[in-house]
């Protein structure tokens, strides 16, 4: 039986057999092999799935939960953000966009990242551990960004909108730009994705574009 530590642009974790390409961590959430947490702290990170050549037993007791993202996209949408320590750069051009693109619209002035973190996590979910949302027109979602839509989500690329699915895009559709669509991605990340912050996507979206 799949572990349930996979994590779809809603941020929900789930059980899937699908691995994916990117590592996660928002600390420990099991408990005995079980999520009973959505999250532990506010630096939701994502990871590469190998660095320094060290090897994890997935959701060892007592040490933080491994999560797991189709891609970079994916991982943003759910309100995740680079690794200081496996994803350095990355890390770094992250948090200079988000500054360039978010930090006077929040009163701040060259923030650390735990004050990015603390917006990053007002954005993503509710005290009750709820889904952030919004709703807006299809014309500005962000090249990046994730929508739902009846129940599917749907990833942002050029002028279409790809399907995911645990296991890469298996479909795209175009909408008219004032349909009203509801929003995943943070609004913070999605302003970044406006500003040239271009994320990493599965290679199944290049498949579907051919």
């Amino acid at each position: 039986m799949p572990l349930q530590n996979r994590v779809t642009p809603y941020g929900s974790i789930v059980a899937t057999v699908e691995r994916g390409t990117l590592m996660g961590n928002r600390g420990i959430l099991h408990e005995n092999g079980k999520i009973f947490r959505k999250s532990m702290y506010q630096g939701w990170k994502i990871c590469l799935l190998k660095f320094d050549n060290n090897h994890r037993k997935v959701m060892s007791e007592g040490r933080y939960t491994e999560l797991f993202f189709l891609d970079e996209a994916t991982a943003l949408s759910a309100g995740h953000r680079p690794c200081f320590d496996c994803q350095r750069e990355l890390f770094y051009k992250f948090r200079s966009c988000w500054i360039k693109t978010n930090a006077r619209l929040y009163g701040l002035h060259n923030p650390m990242i735990v004050e990015i973190d603390r917006v990053l996590h007002k954005e993503r979910i509710t005290r009750k551990e709820m889904k952030v949302t919004y709703q807006d027109n299809a014309l500005n979602v962000g090249r990046g960004a994730f929508i739902e839509l009846s129940g599917k989500y749907y990833l942002k690329w050029k002028n279409r909108y790809f399907e995911w699915s645990p296991a890469g895009y298996v479909a795209s559709i175009t909408l008219p730009p004032n349909q009203q669509v509801t929003i995943l991605t943070p609004k913070s990340i999605v302003r970044m994705f406006k500003n040239g912050y271009v994320p990493n996507v599965h290679d199944s979206v290049k498949v579907i574009e051919l």
